[in-house]
């Protein structure tokens, strides 16, 4: 293999030693944040390794300014997040399970990078697993082997609960609700042939071998999904039917439309408001939504360029429609906030003028004396 350009090493051993910092993470018996950990450390490992990808063909994953210069924080360059790599990486390829397994990630990253939830490491074993294969492929495709990390790894023991579902994550976790809602709606909106994919979420089998001849055989094997023939698979899919819990994603659950947020909080409020010209109107209606939704920072305005970054307690992005669902506890929200008269009317007082401050003592100074007696003017 030809000798790398130095940027071009620099980011594939980052990379590298992020992802290996990941699974390490991921392995110690004592860390409760496994997730979490894992997840961080390898969407900066993926991040890396496009950016490798870019420098390798000439381009610079620089972030530019509308005119057309590079955006730089603190005085460094600002590069492409993981979000924009994969728009340059997988073009219109949007259904691509290796970009979709991303794609699950970003969003989930934000969301439980300052919290340690465990209940959930089970339900996401398998779109974590396919994370670290894809990672070392893409690295095998577009530098050979030299960089996989295959070589580096082994198998890890696990002791996860084998009929643990999303609910029951819930229910030992009340406060990673907002999580799950996001995890079910993301795997609702993935087609088929994504989800059945080892590329999306990792699939295997453990078989034991009962009557194997040697007594120095191990009591499992390890079976690839993908890597069984079709009548392997029939015959695989009717044992699973019979011992696997099978949790199908609901799109949109429990998701309130603009609408019926308005209609529930009319009704909590209670009596209607009086109009100038003495007729009753809605005292809460589509246009109050708004101005509740922007004053508390729910949700990003319309054409927001990272549309899914909303307060997923009360607001919850549907990529599919392009459109924003609300939950019962912002509508409880806005029914106790509102109820507060100085409070419902502080959403429509007009803005008020910047004050006029004094200029500071030392901006004032006596006009300097001349010879004559006289002042100078200043």
């Amino acid at each position: 293999m030809k000798r790398l350009p130095r940027r071009v090493k620099g980011a594939l051993e980052k990379a590298r030693d992020s992802a290996l910092l990941a699974v390490e993470v991921y392995n110690k018996p004592a860390v409760k944040f496994k997730s979490g950990g894992y997840i961080c450390l390898m969407v900066i490992a993926w991040t890396a390794l496009f950016h490798a990808i870019f420098f390798g063909r000439k381009i610079k994953p620089y972030r530019r300014k509308p005119n057309g210069r590079f955006e730089r924080v603190d005085g460094d360059l600002k590069y492409w997040e993981l979000d924009q790599c994969l728009r340059e990486y997988f073009g219109a390829d949007t259904g691509n399970p290796v970009r979709k397994n991303l794609e699950f990630f970003i969003p989930l990253r934000n969301r439980i990078e300052h919290r340690s939830m465990p209940e959930l490491d089970a339900s996401i074993f398998g779109e974590c697993q396919a994370m670290l294969l894809n990672f070392d492929e893409m690295m095998e495709k577009e530098f050979d082997t030299q960089y996989c990390l295959r070589e580096s790894l082994s198998f890890s023991l696990q002791l996860f609960p084998s009929a643990d579902s999303l609910v029951d994550a819930v229910k030992r976790n009340p406060t990673a609700k907002p999580v799950v809602d996001f995890i079910q709606q993301y795997r609702s909106t993935i087609s088929p042939e994504a989800l059945a994919s080892g590329k999306y979420s990792f699939k295997a089998f453990l078989i034991q071998v009962a009557n194997h001849k040697s007594e120095q055989a191990l009591p499992i094997q390890f079976v690839h999904y993908e890597k069984l023939s079709d009548e392997e698979k029939r015959h695989l899919s009717h044992l699973v039917a019979m011992i696997k819990f099978k949790e199908v994603p609901v799109a949109n659950p429990d998701i309130i439309r603009p609408g019926e947020v308005v209609k529930k909080v009319q009704h909590g409020l209670g009596n209607p408001k009086t109009g100038r010209n003495g007729r009753q109107v809605d005292k809460f209606n589509l246009d109050t939504h708004c101005r509740c939704w922007r004053k508390y920072k729910v949700r990003p305005p319309r054409g927001a360029a990272n549309p899914h970054e909303t307060n997923w307690k009360y607001c919850i992005y549907d990529r599919m429609h392009d459109d924003y669902g609300y939950t019962q506890a912002w509508v409880d929200f806005l029914i106790k906030t509102l109820s507060d008269p100085a409070e419902f009317d502080a959403l429509y007082a007009p803005a008020r003028p910047l004050p006029v401050t004094e200029l500071p003592a030392f901006a004032v100074a006596p006009a300097p004396e001349l010879p004559n007696g006289n002042s100078a003017a200043l």
